[in-house]
């Protein structure tokens, strides 16, 4: 088999964990980053057990865990006043595993060579033919072209290569939600005790926030919204209004911010592509399937979707055939998490005093059965074995 090239459109982490597993499955690799400067910019996130296994799956495992904290905010569920609704149980919950954007872009980085990752190069045109892909970028010195056996879009929700190769999908949802992130300064508003981590349900508005490396501590805010593009002159100050005297240590997280980290982010999704490969085309992560932030799981997601895409590639001699295979097992699952997405606030964000009534008392009486039994549909995902036909399904399933 001779040299096999593959481009691979944004070096998020999406992009990098799949240029790690191509390049593991013996593929020589170019990432396009849009970026002039490479990096996750951003605040944190909680990985859960199904992103852990496709990480050991890509052969960063290691160098995941090193960068991460444990947290306990996935199954910690309070009300604004403090009181519990569901707490944390060993042997029941599971933890998830909390790092900072940029800790974990670094660490994937640090896996590929100089060179492979090209910043300030953004797609322009993509041409297929049957024996390759031609992809034009544009760059600060002109434009540019790169020849390949395989293009891969892991560009995000405003996916240039989407755009390119399937110009009547449809544009991305906004979903009536604006989110606010931060992350405290190492040590500040760090309990004396220890943090562990929580989500805070109120009526229209869900505050979480889990550990992070350094005594740090990651929060976000989401809110409904009417409409998107909104803006506030401060944003911390905004925050501050809304959950301010909600309970401790939510006035100490937020004293512990700087006011310039805090981001906001309109919160938009995908409507369902009807495909994620066009012959050598394959879309992975936002690109295929942004969604809502609820359930934690897209960059759980795009880390899986890199890992079936290198696995199914490994021995592969005909692209088209492996990518149409990649499509028929990672539509579907992508397209359940996304619905589940965007279905989970509608009633756990939902504005109406009845429907918050009935989901925080449900909640109470049997939120640690409900939590596991959802648990299992997004968490149980074999990995694959990059480099054996073996390819990623449902665990349970062959």
């Amino acid at each position: 088999m001779g040299t096999r090239t593959a481009v691979i459109a944004g070096g998020g982490i999406g992009g990098l964990a799949a240029a790690i597993g191509l390049r593991r499955a013996g593929w020589t690799v170019t990432v396009l980053e849009r970026s002039a400067e490479p990096g996750e910019v951003g605040a944190g996130w909680s990985f859960a057990p199904n992103a852990v296994r496709a990480a050991d799956a890509l052969g960063v495992g290691e160098q995941f865990r090193a960068v991460s904290v444990p947290t306990e905010a996935g199954a910690t569920l309070r009300t604004p006043d403090g009181r519990y609704l569901m707490r944390f149980r060993p042997g029941r919950d599971t933890p998830l595993l909390a790092n900072h954007r940029a800790d974990l872009h670094r660490v994937l980085a640090a896996q590929l060579p100089d060179g492979v990752v090209q910043p300030a190069a953004e797609v322009a045109v993509v041409e297929q033919s049957g024996h390759g892909v031609t992809v034009g970028y544009r760059t600060p010195g002109g434009p540019a072209t790169a020849q390949a056996d395989l293009l891969v879009g892991a560009d995000g929700i405003r996916s240039a290569v989407r755009r390119a190769v399937w110009p009547d999908a449809p544009a991305p949802v906004f979903q009536r939600i604006l989110c606010w992130r931060g992350v405290t300064e190492p040590g500040a508003g760090w309990p004396a005790d220890g943090f562990t981590g929580f989500q805070t349900w109120g009526r229209g508005a869900r505050f979480g926030a889990h550990p992070l490396t350094r005594q740090r501590v990651f929060w976000f805010l989401t809110v409904r919204q009417g409409e998107p593009g909104l803006r506030y002159a401060d944003d911390l100050a905004e925050v501050r209004a809304r959950v301010g005297g909600w309970h401790d240590p939510i006035p100490d997280l937020l004293a512990g911010t700087p006011a310039a980290s805090v981001l906001r982010h309109d919160i938009f999704d995908l409507d369902p592509l009807p495909s994620y490969v066009d012959g050598r085309v394959a879309l992975l992560g936002d690109a295929a399937h942004a969604m809502t932030p609820f359930l934690a799981q897209g960059a759980c997601q795009a880390l899986e979707d890199a890992t079936v895409l290198a696995a199914g590639l490994a021995d592969a001699t005909d692209v088209p055939a492996a990518l149409a295979r990649y499509d028929h097992i990672r539509r579907p699952r992508g397209r359940m998490v996304a619905r589940m997405a965007r279905q989970d606030p509608k009633i756990s964000l939902s504005t109406s005093p009845v429907t918050y009534g009935l989901m925080t008392r449900l909640t109470h009486l049997a939120g640690g059965g409900v939590a596991a039994r959802k648990a299992a549909r997004l968490w149980d995902w074999t990995a694959p074995t990059i480099g054996e036909p073996t390819i990623g399904e449902p665990a349970g399933k062959s």
